[in-house]
């Protein structure tokens, strides 16, 4: 059993692209990862996925295209103002406008680019660049 679902399948996400291979299953999944993978896909960090439904629980196949050079789950989940994330972007990712952070605000998941442009401030669940 895995305490929390969103880092460890980052992380095999992160080791699965390292190592090259081109899919991924994940067993482990919940509605928030689904969501931060939704929010990668459209950004283009990873490929098409399939959501296999069985009597055990879901499970999800990802086609990982190579694009990510790391990603993570942040903890704790610091609370950030739309004035801060300039901060939170120079602490998590390597240069300016490379990357994104996914931030939970009162409006749902999204990249803290878009939070930005809404002028909403939320949670800091992950980054990937």
């Amino acid at each position: 059993m895995m305490n929390d679902t969103i880092a460890g399948n980052l992380s095999n996400i992160l080791n699965y692209e390292k190592t090259g291979k081109s899919e991924i299953e994940i067993r482990f999944n919940s509605k928030l990862f689904r969501l931060i993978l939704e929010i990668m896909n459209e950004k283009g960090y990873v490929g098409k996925y399939k959501i296999i439904e069985n009597n055990i629980g879901n499970k999800l196949i990802i086609d990982l295209i190579g694009k990510i050079n790391n990603c993570g789950s942040i903890k704790p989940r610091f609370p950030v103002k739309v004035s801060e994330y300039t901060k939170f972007e120079k602490r998590f990712l390597p240069a300016h406008n490379f990357g994104i952070l996914i931030v939970s605000t009162n409006k749902g998941l999204m990249t803290h680019d878009k939070a930005k442009e809404l002028k909403l401030g939320g949670k800091l669940i992950a980054f990937v660049y």
